[in-house]
């Protein structure tokens, strides 16, 4: 696809994510919550940029949101690899986050304006998952009510798929 093909509007909207990834290392889409469900950030341009799979965060206040994605990408980007499954306490103080790949299935619904730089829809995407104050993910039984669906784990399952929880991950 060739950009002449895009809709004004998009072609507008293509252009705004790449003027903002070429200026800080990476765009940051935000979505705001609805009727549907809670809001979300998401990266475009990183594995264009840098060979770093694009990031979704789900539910975290849209202040914080961009803070963790472009943490997330700055380490990536020089190098640093995040693995499923294994707890980084380092991002926010007291607060643990942990990775996960999202499923395909999701990849239209979480990243829907990265389609405008990857038309085919060709990228590896990670969800940022982030547990609670408490150390709760959105899987424990004993969770605080709608944590999981607040903050819903974008695999095929709805469950972390790259590790079993409690066994070789949080």
């Amino acid at each position: 696809m060739t950009t002449e093909a895009l809709a004004p509007e998009d072609q507008e909207l293509l252009e705004r994510i790449a003027d903002e990834a070429e200026r800080r290392g990476n765009a940051v889409i935000r979505v705001p919550r609805d009727d549907k469900g809670s809001g979300y950030c998401f990266t475009a341009c990183v594995w264009a940029m840098h060979q770093v799979p694009e990031a979704v965060v789900v539910g975290l206040p849209e202040n914080v949101a961009p803070v963790l994605l472009d943490a997330y990408v700055d380490r990536a980007a020089t190098g640093e690899v995040f693995t499923p499954g294994r707890v980084y306490d380092d991002f926010f103080e007291g607060v643990a986050v942990t990775f996960e790949r999202v499923d395909r299935g999701y990849y239209v619904e979480y990243f829907g304006s990265a389609f405008l730089v990857y038309p085919d829809g060709d990228f590896p995407a990670v969800q940022i998952i982030v547990a609670t104050p408490e150390g709760k993910w959105p899987w424990d039984p004993d969770a605080p009510e709608g944590f999981a669906e607040w903050q819903p784990v974008l695999t095929d399952s709805g469950l972390p798929e790259s590790w079993t929880p409690g066994v070789d991950g949080p």
